[in-house]
């Protein structure tokens, strides 16, 4: 049981690497919706385990074991190991809890802070521009969502450029990518090798904003060109915004840069990622789930409603 329960913490540290390479394999949009998917399997499963270590430990000492109402010793690793094992989890899970409540509030001011300094501004449809000299634009999730630029962007670029700007954000509020940034940053507070997944799922959102926006408007190149000088006037000089306000202005430009100037081919070994990332979810959920029942098992056992 506490060697099932183990994997499930171990199986995240793989994550970063493969998810990595999904994005190199997959199309930007199905290795976002891919890699996604599995941070959170992951991040789900580690705390399950975590707080079945809690449990575990908790019933090897006299105080908690009464409310079991055991009539049998429950079968488990020696207390010597449980009990620490749970002491440990018992802190990793207020320390998941302590920063994920720090990064909840962090972001609720600064989506607070993004929607008044947008509603300062003229709005003509989802586009909203702020009077500003700092060069930036984004996404705003919302009701309705919006699409945020300041004067200085504007003044940056010509007139087809701004088209791609504004198709790019729109790509990201059609495409819900505020919600996948959203899950990878709650997966990273979960388990500490999640976290480099965020930039990741960050490049895969902007990679498939880049393919929408040079799909709109016909033309890689004018594309490549608008998210290159759009990124070089929003350096350094990004608003204040919720981490999951997808901009066309974040991101290793180079790397985006470079392949909307390669030609879109099929992507290579796709399959193979994308079994890997599955059997990764499938491997962790199981091993979580078996550990469950089994620990289930022990305490019915120790409870006398179950022969061992």
């Amino acid at each position: 049981m506490t060697a099932l329960l183990l994997l499930p913490l171990l199986l995240p540290c793989a994550l970063p690497a493969l998810a990595r390479r999904a994005l190199a394999r997959l199309a930007p949009a199905a290795a976002l919706w891919a890699v996604t998917a599995c941070a959170v399997v992951l991040a789900g499963c580690s705390l399950a385990a975590l707080g079945a270590f809690v449990l575990i430990g908790s019933l090897k000492l006299p105080l908690f074991a009464a409310f079991g109402e055991f009539i049998h010793p429950l079968h488990t690793a020696s207390a010597a190991i449980v009990v620490p094992a749970a002491a440990t989890s018992v802190g990793v899970l207020a320390v998941c809890c302590w920063t994920l409540v720090r990064s909840v509030l962090r972001q609720g001011r600064a989506f607070r802070a993004a929607h008044t300094e947008a509603g300062r501004g003229p709005a003509a449809g989802d586009l909203c521009v702020v009077d500003s000299p700092r060069p930036d634009a984004y996404a705003l999730p919302g009701r309705p969502h919006r699409i945020v630029v300041t004067t200085a962007m504007l003044r940056s670029l010509d007139g087809p450029e701004r088209e791609v700007l504004f198709a790019h954000e729109r790509a990201h509020n059609e495409g819900g990518h505020h919600y996948f940034l959203a899950a990878a940053e709650l997966a990273a507070h979960c388990h500490p090798a999640l976290r480099p997944v965020r930039t990741t799922i960050r490049l895969a959102a902007e990679l498939a904003a880049d393919e929408a926006a040079a799909a709109h408007v016909g033309d890689r190149r004018l594309t490549a060109r608008a998210i290159a000088r759009a990124a070089l006037a929003g350096h350094a000089s990004a608003t204040p915004r919720p981490d999951f306000a997808a901009a066309a202005t974040t991101g290793p430009v180079p790397q985006r840069v470079r392949a909307l100037l390669e030609a879109p081919g099929r992507p290579r070994a796709g399959r193979l990622v994308a079994a890997l990332l599955i059997a990764c979810m499938a491997l962790s959920g199981a091993t979580t789930a078996a550990g469950l029942v089994d620990f289930h098992h022990r305490v019915e056992v120790a409870q006398g409603d179950e022969a061992p």
